[in-house]
């Protein structure tokens, strides 16, 4: 049996499996439900469906109900960009929040506050919510769109808390040199970056010998303690790439040590995802000795090798799905294994990030795919792929995180070598970083001409004030900036902005 609950001034039927009655709490800007499954009659017809990925690269933005669901088509790339224990080809479908909006602008948010894996579904009817087996309660709220989305955020970090480290302005060696980058061409690098308005000197993949196995390979003679001081010296923090939830089959501790791994029924190790030309495994986050085996190599790489700022990638591998675990948790304990192991002053970035049990642990998010220089793929029409404009997307809507983490959008760039972006996308990606407040670069200074040089010491050293107008639109020191266009999927916006 329905209950009417009211919520910012209008009336919603809740059905709960905790029914007959259900107990109403209150909270700033919604109510709050109790743990279960919950059901609330809308009645917006067909609204827009706000749908927020389960993890940094998944597909995040609005849909009206009637269109087909914002989903990864690709079942193999869903394994890693998304949940694939959750796709639905045919229903609009959420993790952690979503959101109806009416046609009069009226916007109905149910968000979970709990970290049971939750999961919400929506029709023409019902907005629908619900953990793995227990969960937590449910947060409900009605009103303006960006009034719903700040109580959300609110009560988020009231729950689990809330970053406070800024990044700064970053380099990245990934998008010139992606995993040929060598010791000698980043010596190089950095004694051209001096001097110039950066924060961190971040190293990415490719300086290991094998993902799993997190030494520095032959590129990296000197060792990276050694890297580090020369990051150091010329006035950087130094930067590390590391994806420290997984290992590659054919790596040393898949191999020597694959009691570590985690593992399925028939005791095969568990798929948690497909890159470098095929699958890897997860780390088996339930076993003491997994967890400290990540405890040392933070040790190492922070206090050993001297890396202050941690860019962690695929830790959604901590909650690679198999049946009777408590993904979400175990997620969490891994991180907060590294933040331990780590330090209170280090910054770590999460990429393939789980939003809610990532919070209060990390300092930023990845918030979409990787970024590239062209604006989309015409081979691909996966929203999930590595494109400028999927970069885009998802970080626009992701832009209400921003009060609980840094919200990183990727890379921006300065060059026209190798770079197939146009003018208006290139600003695109300069504006929405600054929005972020999450600066990162990744082009050699030697790749730049003067004038690109010039132009990324003025971006760098500036701090424009940003005002929020609507959904996509902003101002930059009184410049207004809309995303629209670049959102707009086949010349349509769910809804209007």
């Amino acid at each position: 049996m329905a209950q009417l609950v009211e919520v910012g001034g209008h009336h919603f039927a809740v059905q709960h499996s905790a029914a007959p009655a259900v107990e109403i709490g209150s909270a700033p800007g919604g109510v709050l439900l109790p743990p279960g499954r919950v059901a609330i009659l809308h009645g917006l017809g067909d609204a827009s469906f706000y749908r927020h990925g389960q993890n940094s690269w998944s597909p995040c933005g609005w849909r009206r109900l009637s269109e087909p669901p914002l989903r990864v088509p690709n079942p193999t790339r869903l394994v890693t960009a998304d949940d694939p224990t959750f796709d639905d080809p045919a229903r609009h479908h959420s993790s952690a929040v979503a959101v109806l909006q009416g046609t009069d602008g009226g916007t109905l948010l149910l968000g979970a506050l709990g970290l049971d894996t939750p999961r919400l579904t929506a029709d023409h009817d019902t907005l629908t919510g619900w953990y793995a087996s227990s969960g937590a309660d449910w947060f409900l709220a009605y009103g303006p769109e960006e009034d719903v989305f700040a109580a959300y955020a609110a009560a988020l970090a009231s729950r689990f808390g809330a970053g406070t480290r800024k990044a700064g302005n970053v380099w990245c060696s990934w998008y010139a040199y992606y995993e040929n980058v060598t010791e000698a061409q980043l010596t190089k690098d950095v004694a051209d970056l001096a001097g110039l308005p950066f924060d961190v000197v971040q190293i990415d993949d490719g300086w290991e010998e094998l993902v799993g196995d997190w030494q520095p390979n032959a590129k990296f003679p000197s060792g990276m303690r050694a890297v580090a001081d020369r990051i150091a010296d010329a006035g950087f923090t130094p930067g590390l790439w590391l994806a420290p939830f997984i290992a590659l089959p054919h790596s040393r501790l898949a191999t020597a040590r694959p009691e570590l791994l985690l593992r399925d029924g028939s005791g095969q190790p568990v798929v948690a995802g497909y890159n470098w030309g095929g699958p890897y495994y997860a780390l088996d986050l339930a076993r003491e000795d997994a967890l400290a085996h990540v405890a040392e190599l933070i040790r190492t790489v922070v206090h050993d090798w001297g890396y202050r700022y941690l860019k962690l990638d695929f830790v959604n591998a901590g909650a690679a799905p198999l049946p009777g675990r408590d993904r979400d948790r175990l997620y969490r304990e891994g991180l907060r294994v590294m933040r331990e192991a780590a330090g209170d002053d280090v910054y770590l970035l999460g990429s393939g990030a789980i939003l809610l049990p990532s919070l209060g642990i990390l300092d930023g998010l990845r918030s979409g795919p990787d970024v590239a220089p062209m604006w989309d793929n015409y081979a691909s029409i996966d929203p999930s792929d590595a494109t400028a404009r999927n970069a885009v997307v998802n970080s626009v809507h992701r832009l209400w995180q921003s009060p609980l983490v840094e919200v990183d959008p990727d890379v921006i760039y300065f060059r026209s070598k190798l770079n197939l972006l146009t003018t208006q996308q290139t600003r695109w990606l300069r504006d929405l970083a600054d929005v972020c407040g999450f600066r990162a670069v990744s082009d050699p200074p030697s790749w730049l001409t003067p004038a690109e040089l010039e132009d990324m010491r003025e971006y760098l050293d500036a701090k424009p004030v940003i005002r929020r107008l609507g959904r996509y639109r902003f101002t930059l020191d009184g410049r207004e900036v809309d995303f629209a266009p670049a959102v707009a999927t086949d010349g349509q916006l769910y809804p209007i902005s």
